[in-house]
C-alpha cells in the first residue's frame, strides 16, 4: 500500500507540472501529457480503493 501512494504522489507531481506548463505557457504537449497523467492517476486510485478496503477488513 505504501509503494501505492508513493506512485500516487509522483504521478500527482508530474500532473501539477505539466498541467502548469500548459496553463502559463500554452504548451499543447503539456497539455496531452498532462492529460495522461491525470488518467494513470485516475487508475491508481482505484487501486488505492480497492487495497483500502481489503486493508480494512
Amino acid at each position: 500500500m505504501k509503494n501505492l501512494v508513493d506512485q500516487i504522489k509522483a504521478q500527482y507531481v508530474q500532473f501539477e507540472e505539466n498541467a502548469e506548463a500548459q496553463v502559463t505557457k500554452n504548451n499543447k504537449a503539456a497539455g496531452t501529457r498532462a492529460r495522461k497523467a491525470a488518467l494513470e492517476l485516475s487508475k491508481l486510485m482505484k487501486e488505492f480503493r480497492k487495497a483500502s478496503v481489503e486493508a480494512a477488513k
